[in-house]
This record gives C-alpha cells, structure tokens and sequence, in this order.
C-alpha cells in the first residue's frame, strides 16, 4: 500500500500592488535571504497572483496567502485574510 504524506501548507504575508484582475490580486512579498559567501543580507522580492472570491481587497492592504492546488496557469494562492487597517498603518509609519 503505498503512503502519501501531507505536504506542509505554505503561507506568505505581503502587499496588494494590483487589483485590476476579475477575482484575482497581485500581492509583492519580500524576503531576506543570507548571502553563502559574504554573510549579507540581501531583500528579494516577488510578485505572486492570489485568488481574491469578490474581490475584497484594495490596493496596498496586507493580507495573508496560502498556497492551493492551480486556479490558472499563474494562479496557485488564495486569500485568507487582511490585516487590520490600524496595524498595517503602524508597521507603514
């Protein structure tokens, strides 16, 4: 019998930069990664497309990603969930 195990879901946090897609936003996600050699730390960025059913968010909300089995040929998140204005402004300041 073979055994299939869970793969470990992947969720991301980043910023709406694009809301001009039918159900879909573009959300920049940035991360530091350690340079092998040198020790520095280096920001690298990507810009993922999300499923966003009713398309809730606005453009610069901070929102939560989890990865999905593909929606389309770019699509593999889905929204699910905001952070609250009053946080996002603090962390922006």
């Amino acid at each position: 019998m073979e055994q299939h195990t869970q793969k470990k879901e992947r969720l991301v946090t980043g910023k709406v930069v694009s809301t001009a897609m039918k159900d879909t936003v573009v959300v920049l996600v940035e991360r530091y990664i350690k340079h092998p050699k040198y020790g520095k730390y280096l920001l690298r960025t990507k810009r993922l497309k999300a499923h966003d059913a009713g398309n809730t968010c606005a453009m610069g909300d901070v929102v939560f990603l989890k990865e999905t089995a593909p929606i389309s040929k770019d699509k593999h998140f889905k929204v699910v969930g905001k952070q609250v204005a009053a946080v996002a402004a603090e962390i922006s300041a």
